[in-house]
């Protein structure tokens, strides 16, 4: 073995080096400046970083288990299949929604113009609400005479519009650009896992001593539970719902059900898609069918997010349901989407090393005996 491929931990000292308290001071000074403008260069590029090592831990499973039926394509052909089929994953679900989207802009232009010119009529529905009458008077001054709407058609093709789409196209080259990084780091990633890991257990025993492996795997652990506990269930209650919205009769049933299942990830997300949906049957007067879709939806949400999320996440996790929902809704506001998955495993992470330090569970910083005694009031 080549010097420079030596196994992490092969190469150590016979005895400490010399160094004054000074040295040792300014040497971790350096030290800590180096990171600091290492991030500051990674900047742009941590997320693409940090959603490369989730997509691993999460993919890792299936592709240690490939890995040792196939060893000799180990560090080419597994991972250059990995990023494939990840790339099939974001292209098919992009490419069923971009054709109909770029179908129904311009219907939606050509019916917008047919608005502005002769009025939008009140929806049936109307009627049937309370003061329904009202309503239907309030739609047909407002916006159900010709030219009516014209104004603020005008205003939001000539301003609004036109800024979002200019920013929507801006944000769309920056995500593309970076989940190219993020297919590049997860390549490399998977391709020298081994030695990664071996480098990072290491590094984390030299730094945190045995605590630093234990909270390591619990993170680890951790994300796996969350990906099976959101992807898959979401994924679960886009099919199951996309059925439903497809009988209903919902317009663009397909697309409502990528909508859902996107949304079914955040705990409580899809009642959103839902509601969306039954507004769409409202427009084209199924009233009944709204009403069953709204019931449907929910009914699947409240098992998924009630029943089958808890026993995937928070038995990965071990950490109460209530906590994991706090770590998917505080990442994600944190983090942006990734904190879905670094959420949780902080919370994870946290609870373990707190469940060690106080004695609840066997861990390397566990009490003595002496700080573990209970402490009692003094007699009066």
């Amino acid at each position: 073995m080549a010097e420079d491929e030596a196994k992490p931990g092969t190469w150590v000292r016979d005895a400490p080096t010399a160094m004054s308290r000074g040295q040792l001071t300014a040497g971790l000074i350096a030290a800590g400046l180096l990171l600091l403008a290492g991030l500051h260069t990674l900047g742009g590029f941590l997320p693409a970083l940090v959603w490369a090592v989730v997509i691993a831990i999460a993919v890792w499973p299936l592709f240690h288990r490939l890995a040792r039926r196939w060893p000799n394509h180990r560090r080419e052909l597994l991972p250059g299949l990995v990023i494939l089929a990840i790339l099939l994953i974001f292209v098919i679900p992009l490419t069923l929604v971009a054709v109909p989207a770029a179908t129904d802009a311009h219907s939606m232009a050509q019916w917008m113009q047919q608005v502005r010119t002769n009025g939008l009529p009140p929806p049936p529905f109307l009627q049937n609400l309370p003061e329904g009458q009202k309503l239907t008077d309030l739609w047909r001054s407002r916006i159900g005479e010709p030219g009516a709407i014209s104004d603020l058609t005008t205003h939001a093709m000539q301003g609004g519009l036109l800024q979002f789409g200019r920013r929507f196209g801006a944000e769309a080259l920056h995500r593309v650009v970076l989940l190219g990084f993020m297919l590049l780091a997860l390549f490399f990633l998977l391709r020298d896992v081994d030695g990664v890991v071996d480098q990072l257990r290491v590094a984390s025993r030299r730094t945190f001593g045995p605590a630093g492996e234990d909270v390591a795997r619990q993170m680890i652990l951790s994300i796996h539970g969350t990906v099976n506990g959101l992807v898959l269930v979401g994924l679960g209650e886009g099919v199951i719902i996309g059925i439903a919205y497809m009988i209903a009769g919902v317009p663009h049933a397909t697309l409502f059900a990528l909508f859902t299942a996107f949304l079914a990830m955040i705990p409580f997300g899809a009642a959103i898609a839902i509601a969306v949906a039954a507004v769409a049957l409202l427009a084209v007067n199924k009233v009944i069918a709204a009403v069953v879709v709204v019931v449907f939806g929910l009914m699947v949400t409240f098992v998924a997010d009630h029943f089958i999320r808890p026993v995937l996440i928070g038995g990965a996790t071990k950490l109460p349901f209530v906590w994991v929902l706090f770590g998917i809704l505080g990442g994600v506001e944190g983090w942006g989407l990734v904190g879905l998955f670094i959420g949780p495993a902080v919370l994870a992470a946290l609870i373990l090393l707190w469940r060690e330090w106080v004695g609840s569970m066997r861990g390397p910083i566990n009490p003595t005996s002496e700080e573990a005694q209970p402490v009692r009031d003094a007699p009066t």
